[in-house]
């Protein structure tokens, strides 16, 4: 599908790669996008910066409330405060009884495809699961970088061997980068570009961090979507 992506889009795309695998994660989330999106030097990152959606506060969010984002994503911390349970406390007893680096491993390990499960498969299990594995990376896949700066940088990096090999979008990201298209096709737009994708990473309603960073940001997601619609707009 990065045929019609743009230039900016694709190694856009290949930055989120390499921030995942600089942090240490076997899988690419959309979380992963949206720090690659606002590292840019396109209109539509600097409109995400402005709105105080910054590199640094993106990487902030995907380590600290990341960490443990497949175990806490998904709860509602207030809810749970009311009842006396502090999320944060239980965060820092973690890290303090199992080191920084606890949640971050127990991420990568809810992350593992569940399908990589011990015990023989029969020969036609094992042949079908290759054949949609194929299909699906040929149908998004990370596009190959071109000639570049050297890897995404940023302020944390894991300490353990980087991860190396395929790694794959998770589901969430396969379904924003589908929404790309989304985009484009309701602005009239032949080809894909960071402006797709930063209008694309508004449209997550819930679940995993996007949503979280953009509240601590103070920024919602209709705000910054008009933003970025009419800074567009203004340069057409």
């Amino acid at each position: 599908m990065f045929e019609r992506f743009t230039e900016e889009a694709r190694d856009l795309v290949v930055r989120a790669v390499e921030h995942a695998i600089r942090l240490g994660h076997r899988y690419v989330g959309p979380e992963h996008i949206l720090l690659a999106a606002v590292s840019t030097g396109q209109p539509a990152s600097a409109v995400l910066r402005a709105h105080g959606v910054t590199p640094e506060l993106v990487e902030e969010g995907i380590v600290g409330l990341g960490a443990g984002a497949g175990l806490f994503g998904g709860l509602d911390k207030d809810a749970l405060a009311t009842i006396g349970i502090d999320l944060d406390a239980v965060r820092a007893r973690i890290e303090a009884s199992f080191g920084l680096q606890a949640l971050a491993r127990a991420a990568r390990a809810a992350h593992r495809d569940p399908r990589r499960r011990p015990g023989p498969r029969p020969p036609r299990v094992v042949r079908e699961w290759r054949r949609r594995r194929r299909a699906r990376r040929a149908t998004i896949s990370a596009p190959a970088p071109g000639p570049r700066p050297p890897e995404a940088t940023g302020r944390y990096c894991e300490p353990d061997p980087r991860p190396s090999g395929h790694i794959p979008f998770t589901p969430a990201t396969k379904k924003l980068l589908e929404v790309t298209l989304r985009e484009a096709a309701a602005r009239h737009d032949s080809q894909i570009g960071v402006e797709h994708i930063a209008l694309a990473l508004t449209t997550i309603k819930q679940g995993g961090l996007v949503p979280q960073i953009l509240s601590a940001a103070g920024a919602p997601a209709a705000a910054l979507r008009a933003a970025i619609l009419d800074r567009y707009r203004q340069a057409s």
